[in-house]
């Protein structure tokens, strides 16, 4: 392998990368330009170390020499300088999909400009299994299942029906790559990461750009290196390493970061493994998270009928040092785990960083009074559905079975794929699973993000109970709409052998449960295949989308006028040129995550429709003034729903801002959590911080993010008081580059005002969306003048 950066030449010069057939074309990344435009960037910056991460995110720069400047340090741009990136390709799931097609379609553009998909995994709920449980579904959804396939057929896009899989595990077992660029408009698009690739999850208007071959903006990450060394050994999986980090990170700990791996333990780890700590670097707030090009995912790429791929990529990283981070690239941070001490961790409740080691949960439970019986285990999804998961998953049933023992709970199994089902059925397990008690859900996301029917508790309880599950997110009332219920995040193989016990007090790796025969049992540490030994099967064709798609113009996009579940976009004003002057509306109190913001679970069926579902604006919010949840008092005093006073403030035209604290817009890459604000009269949101995608789509909406200089101004202000910018205008003619503050005026409702310092983060191509109203009327008007 070469050890020092490559040297100027043309494109032609890299004609070692071999050429792939053609159903493989759009599927890799395109090595000889990334290259190429790597050498400029080195030619820029005076061949400056880079780490993995700047290599992939620099090589797709529109333009290097725009973005970076001559010998500048590259450690200087981290956090500070916004890159304009071409990705490669753009992913998007059924939910946001939706909205993401409406913006796409005001355009006017025949097609997207780089390879596409959607992906319906989000309005599937799960019950009984898949028989009953999909075509019912379907049924519910099938305007907007029908919506998405036309918009698919029109412009070119492939289409992973319902039932086909969820979004991150299709997007890994076939378009992921070493290299790669792509966005992904859901939170958890980093999993694609666990396979070399920079992949980043963004709202529906940044899809749009990378559709539309816009340039998309994002500021330079910086890059937290973390070092792992040592090997996983008996109870701990890939899932303790990256619940172990958030436990040390927190959710805000890697906000503005990408998670670079390195070290000697990465060779241990498996590519879907990788894929479950890239998955869950979402929960720390990172940007993406990725590791190098390793023989895990080279064995993945051939095991996923993609061998050509593997090849090109073997000669990007052997013959031009692609792939790989320079030897003596310097991280901003580095942490470092010791894999060979790692202990299996249990996360939660309510949060995805609460972590507690499996030794420590018992005691600690009952110091935090925690449900002591667990009442339900689930395992799967996009976080942990790999055939190496339920391989050893299996083991652990397997090892009951012989024992004569059965789940003590309800045990819940949701499969990634299609291709991962059929293979776990062709291989005996998901029999193995149903003889035991279990129930096989549909491939879709299901119970993860709130699409689950629960019959075992009732739904208007007010009695707290615990489930156990291997999701990635564990926010109240997020997997069964019950503010209650406690999730914690572990590994599929604790949550399996504590469906046996159903008590916390259990300790799998150490205690013994009875059998029939009244003697005692203790599970061994389970064992599982890296990837199927006969391979994998492909499954029913069904599920299959057409291989390359092309666009069909003459399809025709039907949305009716009637239906409250998909309608047609009409653009928001434009900016008059004038001071903002807003009302506080609300005083938002601790935790505000997307999904307080723009809840989910029975909202979700409103994605297409932006009036609908801006009824659930903020209902999950908690009124710091009063702790009241969903409440909000008008300047007379009376009481309003959240929503119900902005829409009454939106009908008066006043125009109105939400103070919160921390982390703000935490969570999933929900769009709505920023198109319904807007909506709905909104200007302003100003907090302590934001998380990184909800700001920046609020920006792509034509809100005006701001945080407080001085966090302890937000204990000075109150709902009701008036909040005007004092130099806006100033800011906006000098594109945003006004030193990053703004003064804002603050008028008691008594009559005092103060001026108040905050802070913004608004680029120039962020100030022009401000300007024109949103990023997809900006980028409307640039299409019809060009």
């Amino acid at each position: 392998m070469l050890t020092s950066r490559i040297t100027r030449r043309s494109l032609a010069s890299f004609a070692k990368i071999p050429r792939v057939a053609p159903e493989f074309q759009s599927r890799v990344p395109p090595y000889a330009k990334l290259l190429q435009n790597l050498e400029r960037v080195h030619r820029i910056t005076g061949n400056q170390p880079l780490t993995l991460a700047e290599k992939i995110l620099y090589a797709h720069l529109t333009n290097p020499e725009e973005s970076l400047a001559p010998s500048t340090p590259l450690a200087d741009i981290r956090g500070r300088d916004y890159l304009k990136l071409s990705p490669d390709r753009v992913a998007m799931q059924d939910a946001s999909a939706q909205m993401a097609m409406l913006q796409f379609m005001t355009t006017g553009l025949p097609d997207t400009s780089v390879p596409t998909s959607i992906h319906c995994d989000h309005l599937i709920v799960g019950k009984n299994g898949e028989a009953a449980d999909l075509p019912r579904s379907r049924a519910a959804n099938s305007e907007v299942f029908d919506f998405l396939e036309s918009c698919a057929r029109k412009y070119g896009i492939s289409f992973w029906g319902p039932g086909s899989g969820i979004i991150h595990q299709i997007v890994l077992e076939n378009y992921s790559a070493p290299g790669l660029m792509m966005l992904g408009t859901d939170s958890h698009t980093p999993n694609a990461g666990g396979l070399g690739a920079i992949a980043i999850g963004v709202g529906g208007a940044d899809a749009v750009d990378a559709m539309t071959a816009t340039p998309w903006e994002l500021k330079a990450p910086k890059i937290k290196g973390v070092k792992l060394t040592g090997r996983l050994s008996g109870w701990a999986a890939p899932k303790d390493i990256i619940t172990t980090i958030a436990g040390k990170l927190t959710v805000r700990g890697g906000t503005g970061y990408i998670l670079e791996y390195f070290g000697p333990g990465v060779d241990s780890l498996s590519c879907t493994g990788m894929a479950t700590i890239c998955n869950m670097g979402a929960e720390v707030g990172a940007t993406t998270s990725l590791f190098p090009y390793l023989d895990a995912h080279r064995r993945y790429l051939h095991a996923t009928n993609r061998a050509q791929i593997a090849e090109a990529a073997d000669v990007a990283l052997n013959e031009y040092n692609f792939l790989a981070s320079d030897k003596d690239a310097q991280y901003d941070d580095v942490l470092e785990i010791d894999l060979s001490s790692l202990e299996p961790t249990v996360n939660g409740p309510f949060t995805p960083d609460l972590a507690t080691k499996v030794s420590d949960y018992a005691k600690t439970s009952l110091k935090e009074n925690w449900p002591q019986n667990i009442s339900v285990g689930l395992i799967g999804s996009c976080t942990n559905s790999s055939y190496q998961d339920m391989s050893r998953v299996v083991d652990l049933v397997n090892q009951a079975a012989k024992a004569g023992l059965k789940p003590k709970i309800p045990f819940f199994v949701t499969p990634g794929s299609e291709q991962i089902r059929a293979t776990l059925e062709r291989d005996g397990i998901i029999k193995t699973f149903t003889d035991n008690g279990a129930i096989v859900l549909g491939n879709a996301c299901g119970p993860c993000i709130g699409q689950w029917d629960r019959t075992d508790v009732p739904k208007d309880t007010k009695e707290t109970n615990s489930i156990f599950t291997s999701f990635n997110r564990n926010f109240r009332a997020r997997n069964d709409g019950n503010r209650n219920t406690m999730n914690f995040l572990t590994s599929p193989e604790i949550v399996t052998a504590m469906i046996y016990s159903g008590d916390a007090q259990f300790n799998p790796m150490t205690d013994s449960l009875t059998k029939p025969d009244g003697s005692a049992f203790t599970f061994q540490p389970p064992k599982g295949d890296e990837l199927p030994q006969r391979g994998f099967e492909h499954g029913r064709n069904v599920f299959y989308p057409e291989n390359d798609p092309k666009a069909q113009p003459d399809v025709q996009v039907k949305v009716s006028p009637d239906s409250d579940r998909l309608q047609l976009l009409e653009p928001f004003n434009a900016w008059n040129g004038k001071e903002l002057k807003t009302t506080v509306l609300l005083k938002v109190k601790g935790k505000c995550t997307t999904d307080h913001i723009s809840a989910a679970g029975v909202w979700l069926k409103y994605k297409g429709h932006l009036e609908n579902i801006s009824y659930n604006t903020l209902i999950g919010a908690q009124n710091y003034e009063t702790d009241e949840v969903n409440k909000a008092y008008d300047l007379d005093g009376k009481a309003y729903d959240i929503p119900g006073l902005m829409m009454k403030w939106k009908d008066e035209h006043r125009p109105w801002v939400v103070l919160a604290e921390d982390n703000y817009g935490e969570g999933s890459a929900r769009e709505h959590a920023a198109l319904s604000p807007r909506y709905l009269g909104g200007e302003i949101i100003l907090v302590k911080s934001f998380a990184r995608i909800h700001e920046t789509n609020l920006k792509k909406q034509g809100m005006l993010p701001l945080t407080f200089a001085n966090p302890a101004d937000f204990d000075r202000i109150s709902s009701g008081d008036v909040i005007e910018t004092v130099n806006l205008v100033d800011m906006v003619a000098k594109d945003g580059n006004n030193g990053g503050e703004l003064d804002v005026k603050v008028t008691k409702r008594n009559g005092d005002s103060f001026i108040i310092k905050a802070k913004h983060t608004m680029s120039k191509d962020q100030i022009n969306f401000f300007k024109a109203g949103s990023a997809i009327n900006y980028i409307g008007q640039e299409r019809r003048n060009a």
